[in-house]
Formats: C-alpha cells, sequence, structure tokens
C-alpha cells in the first residue's frame, strides 16, 4: 500500500486539529457551565425566582431604614430594592465594603435560601462618578485653590 499524498496528510491534520478545538471549546464550556453567574435586579427575582443555590449576582439599592447586624455581630441584614415596589431580603457574614451604606448601590454575588433570602458571599458597594477617596479630598481641595489663584492672578 502507499502512503497518503501530502495534500491528504494536511487535510487530515486539519480535521484533527479542528475536531481537537471543537472538542476543547465544547469542554470548557460544560466546565464553565456552573460558574456563570447571572444578573438579576429585585423586580426580576420578584418576577422570576432563580432556583434555590443557583449563583447569581443581585443588583439594586439597600434600602433606607432596613441595615441591621444580627447577635453574632459579624452578619447583617438589609434589603435590596429596585427602588419602585421589588425588595429582597439579604444576608451576608463578612466585613462590609467601606462605600455600604443605607440608600448607595449595591452588587451583590450568592445565592437564594429556600426562604426567599439571598445569602450574599461577595459585596461590591457602588459609587457614583463623583466618588474621591477621603485621603484624596484634601489634595483635591488644595489643587483647586491653586487652580483658582492661577486664574484670578492672570486676569
Amino acid at each position: 500500500m502507499s502512503a497518503l499524498k501530502p495534500k491528504h496528510q494536511r487535510l487530515v491534520l486539519l480535521a484533527i486539529a479542528l475536531v481537537a478545538i471543537i472538542g476543547a471549546g465544547l469542554l470548557a464550556s460544560y466546565a464553565l457551565r456552573n460558574e456563570a453567574s447571572y444578573f438579576y435586579t429585585a423586580d426580576q427575582i420578584a418576577a422570576n425566582p432563580p432556583k434555590p443555590g443557583e449563583l447569581i449576582r443581585l443588583g439594586g439599592m439597600v434600602q433606607e431604614g432596613s441595615l441591621s447586624t444580627l447577635e453574632d455581630g459579624v452578619t447583617v441584614a438589609f434589603t435590596v430594592t429596585d427602588m419602585k415596589s421589588a425588595t429582597v431580603p439579604v444576608r451576608y457574614t463578612g466585613i462590609l465594603p467601606d462605600l455600604f451604606v443605607e440608600g448607595s448601590g449595591v452588587v451583590a454575588d450568592g445565592r437564594m435560601d429556600e426562604g426567599g433570602t439571598f445569602i450574599a458571599e461577595q459585596l461590591l458597594a457602588k459609587h457614583d462618578e463623583n466618588y474621591v477617596p477621603r485621603e484624596l479630598q484634601d489634595m483635591q481641595q488644595h489643587s483647586a485653590d491653586e487652580t483658582l489663584k492661577t486664574l484670578e492672578t492672570s486676569q
């Protein structure tokens, strides 16, 4: 028997490489299927609640007057709202972000429990575009004063 012609060898290698790439992509998507977290707002959870235990991301505003620390001292309970009518009770155990306050935005990663409470594993406090860290507030004020003096002297 004769060996394959070089042209046919390249086609066979190309077919094997293509099958390997497709197989790797399918394997990666299968492995990551449970790691994807879907973003929900309070009204979306009220309308179509996710399955208990499913990893999701909840976003909204911390409802005024809802923040409380539980007996253990490290667990906090609060309510996330969409600022309309829907609310979701949330429980988080851990250190709160510095910017986390009532009335501020929050994004939480976690899972719903059987009772309809969102158990947060990670909290991210959202801030507006005008946020300046405390450490830089004095520096920013000093810079603004210098700019104002420069403008006054140039006129």
